[in-house]
């Protein structure tokens, strides 16, 4: 059975019922890695920071951030933490979570200096959840095994749910660490995800097939900007590609921001474009925002091309008798399918 179930707790707000919507933001910050999680409560929370401090500034002032109650970096890369420096100056979160493997550049310095400063204390990753609200924020810690001291290997990963709506992120996680989780936690526990977080901005070393066989990813963003190492590579795009997922990247649309409703159902918006067409054998919806396509009226027969078109029909799980209810939708025959 999972073991971040049975750990520890950590109450960060009010688990009381949600009035309002979790927004996910995968910010704009070039070739990075940036993600702002707010909950219906508005209590937030930043997963790594892109490479930029004088972005992050605009950032924070163009999406009104008012708090930040926890930082977490997935490793301490500059592309991912450099932006986190002015976070904990302005916000003074609680905690800083990250992987307890101690970077050697100036920027790390500087961001743990800044959270002395600030009174932000440490927290290393480990099997827990963290209660952001009424959002559920999974911590997937390193496995054991990894090499020590490479960065990209003890990236942390977070799992956020919200209903029945599931966004998992793993940094620069490589096909090491990514096969120490497969053999840690079932699959079950891992997928679907509505909306993936692409490893380490496309990477040919990142996506694997086994990894998104569990992940089985409805969308994916790339968080990319320009840069020399070919990212994303055509392999990774390929890959995504091979999943049915709709793709989404920041050099090409900006921020894509992902809309979460009380029941799981979610839209997706970017701040231009549209997802990438992904050459499928069941097309997709790729307007922005995400179509949400309306309930055929009773008497019609019932066909969902994929489990997005389940979800967004609010019709997820979808049980064996049920319309609608087919084999491509249950992958695991168990007669329950888009679980």
């Amino acid at each position: 059975m999972t073991r971040w179930l049975t750990t520890g707790l950590l109450l960060l707000a009010s688990t009381a019922a949600a009035q309002g919507n979790l927004i996910i933001r995968f910010l704009d910050v070039g070739q990075g890695d940036a993600v702002l999680i707010t909950s219906p409560e508005g209590k937030s929370l930043i997963y790594d920071g892109g490479r930029s401090e004088t972005r992050m500034r605009e950032l924070i002032q163009q999406y009104q951030i008012k708090n930040v109650s926890l930082v977490a970096a997935s490793h301490a890369d500059a592309d991912h933490i450099t932006g986190l420096v002015p976070v904990v100056e302005q916000f003074r979160p609680q905690l800083f979570l990250n992987n307890g493997l101690a970077g050697t550049t100036r920027i790390w310095s500087k961001l743990t200096s800044a959270a002395q400063q600030a009174g932000t204390k440490g927290l290393v990753a480990q099997d827990q959840v963290i209660n952001l609200g009424s959002v559920k924020v999974t911590v997937i810690p390193p496995p054991p095994g990894m090499k020590a001291g490479e960065q990209n290997t003890h990236s942390v990963g977070l799992l956020i749910q919200y209903g029945t709506f599931k966004a998992l992120m793993t940094g620069d996680s490589e096909t090491a660490e990514t096969e120490g989780w497969l053999k840690t936690y079932p699959a079950s526990a891992l997928g679907p995800i509505d909306v993936y977080k692409s490893i380490h901005h496309g990477a040919k070393n990142g996506d694997h097939p086994a990894w998104l066989s569990a992940v089985r990813p409805s969308n994916v963003v790339i968080s990319v900007g320009p840069n020399n190492y070919g990212h994303p590579t055509t392999q990774a795009l390929a890959l995504y590609a091979k999943a049915g997922a709709a793709v989404y990247r920041t050099d090409l649309n900006g921020t894509v921001t992902v809309t979460v409703q009380p029941g799981g159902q979610y839209t997706i918006k970017t701040e231009r474009g549209k997802s990438t067409p992904t050459p499928t054998t069941q097309p997709r919806s790729q307007s922005t925002p995400l179509v949400i396509p309306a309930t055929p009226p009773a008497g019609v027969n019932v066909s969902y091309a994929n489990c997005t078109a389940v979800r967004a029909a609010g019709k997820a799980p979808i049980r064996v008798g049920e319309p609608g209810y087919s084999r491509k939708l249950d992958r695991d025959g168990d007669g329950i399918g888009c679980e």
